[in-house]
């Protein structure tokens, strides 16, 4: 990876990602800057970074539309934005989630979806399912033979899954056990 590439890691927790900038509300996470997300206007300057990268966050956040604003403000031109949440069939299965999200989110960014997001320049590249979300939880929760099952298992949810994203979001969630996570890929353009 090139190391000019300035990249934010919104909500690292405990997995802080190398040639990351780290950020988290937790005072004991392994963040460069501790900042509560739902606090506004972010300590971050505008446009710097390149890739922002927010795994399992969002949904726990207030206010989306602000936070989507906070994320364009601090995006260079071009930059990308990835977005991990859980899928709805899954994504209540915490505590402190105070939004659910399916396939149909990139939508709302459309020009013609009314109450939608049509005021940010983040457009949409992609859309992913995935079964067996976050591994690293779950290799350290799972005996050996439970995890590379589950991890085999995703190989070929997310392969069948991803051919169909409403079908699957409506349909095939529910004979599969739900789906833990989908990944939005937007860039500034």
């Amino acid at each position: 990876m090139n190391p000019d590439i300035k990249k934010l890691n919104l909500g690292c927790g405990k997995f802080p990602k190398k040639g990351y900038i780290n950020l988290d509300v937790d005072k004991d996470a392994k963040a460069d800057i501790i900042h509560n997300l739902d606090n506004y206007p972010w300590p971050l300057p505008d446009s710097q970074f390149e890739i922002i990268e927010m795994d399992h966050i969002l949904e726990h956040l207030a206010d989306i539309r602000q936070t989507l604003n906070e994320i364009e403000r601090i995006l260079a031109n071009n930059g990308q934005v990835i977005i991990k949440v859980p899928h709805f069939s899954r994504g209540f299965t915490h505590w402190d989630h105070k939004h659910g999200f399916d396939v149909s989110f990139p939508l709302y960014f459309k020009k013609d979806i009314s109450g939608g997001f049509q005021n940010l320049s983040l457009k949409h590249v992609n859309t992913k399912l995935i079964w067996f979300g976050q591994p690293e939880y779950k290799k350290k929760y799972l005996n050996r033979v439970s995890f590379f099952s589950g991890k085999i298992l995703g190989y070929i949810f997310d392969l069948i899954g991803n051919l169909n994203h409403y079908f699957t979001s409506r349909i095939l969630c529910y004979y599969v056990g739900g789906y833990d996570e989908i990944e939005f890929i937007f860039y500034k353009k």
